[in-house]
């Protein structure tokens, strides 16, 4: 088998999960599709890790799947996170998303359990053969503990289904290696925010983005702008908001995003344990930061 053609490009935004009172909030989060859209995202990603996946229930994930797939009827891909510490589990969620409508997968490194290279690529390579959608394997030592190394990733896109690897390693040595090792066979997304710009000037085709929650036109811009290479203006987007960027990972990602977004009005500053809401200094930074760009800060729910 060879690796498909990935059918995933640009800045596509992985999904904040908004509650209320402990449920999911579906009303905001509908709107948060709306501007994702409108602001030129070419991608939306529920259930990632931005998104709390890890404490959504099983239905839950499922309903906002189908939500976010129902919301952008068509409009742009939805790409859902499946990725579980249990490949028997992701396959389920894969199956579930598939059942949806989602157009790919994304799948996190399995966490805890620590799999050995092999047992990484019969991971993937188990779920690739009982799914029949485009794969995204995402590469993020910092949460699971494991790291797919690049004769891996080399196996891996000679998997039909198994498209690209989101790099969130934060070393661009690993992204020169992968894109060098698997070239046209495995599309390489950035998962770092502010190192989106440096990785499509090396071969990325695009970034799976956090603060794009928060800048969806901005991120739009930079990641347009560098793959058409207007460097200059990448490079301006790109200095114009890396404070801002900086700020969104003070802490755990998506504590800062979601303060965020609700200082912009969408929906409540709420987490689910073991998460804990933006501590006060490092929150005032964000507000700062999200003023300096022009943007509307709001007063309660702030």
């Amino acid at each position: 088998m060879s690796g498909s053609p990935c059918p995933f490009r640009g800045s596509m935004v992985a999904l904040v999960t908004p509650f209320r009172d402990g449920s999911v909030d579906f009303e905001t989060l509908g709107r948060i599709v709306e501007a994702q859209i409108a602001a030129g995202q070419t991608g939306l990603i529920p259930c990632g890790s931005t998104g709390e996946s890890a404490t959504l229930s099983h239905e839950e994930h499922t309903r906002v799947v189908a939500f976010v797939v129902e919301r952008a009827a068509g409009r742009v891909p939805v790409i859902a996170g499946t990725g579980s510490t249990s490949t028997a589990e992701a396959i389920r969620l894969t199956r579930a998303a598939v059942a949806a409508g989602a157009a790919g997968a994304l799948l996190i490194t399995p966490d805890y359990n620590k799999p050995t290279q092999e047992g990484l690529y019969q991971h993937y390579r188990a779920v690739a053969e009982a799914t029949r959608i485009p794969l995204i394997v995402y590469n993020i030592p910092g949460r699971t503990a494991c790291t797919i190394e690049t004769p891996t990733l080399a196996r891996l896109a000679e998997i039909d289904r198994i498209v690209a690897v989101k790099e969130s390693t934060g070393s661009l040595d690993r992204v020169m290696d992968a894109i060098a090792a698997c070239g046209d066979r495995l599309a390489v997304l950035s998962g770092d925010d502010s190192l989106t710009l440096p990785m499509i000037a090396m071969g990325a085709t695009g970034a799976i983005s956090a603060v794009a929650n928060v800048i969806p036109r901005e991120m739009a811009l930079l990641t347009d702008a560098a793959l058409a290479g207007r460097w200059d203006e990448a490079r301006r987007t790109l200095f114009h908001v890396l404070p801002l960027i900086r700020a969104c990972f003070l802490e755990t990602n998506p504590i800062p995003v979601k303060a965020a977004m609700a200082m912009l009005g969408y929906g409540r500053d709420e987490l689910r344990l073991p998460l804990t809401s933006m501590t006060a200094p490092a929150r005032e930074r964000l507000r700062a930061e999200l003023r300096a760009l022009g943007l509307e800060v709001r007063g309660a729910a702030a």
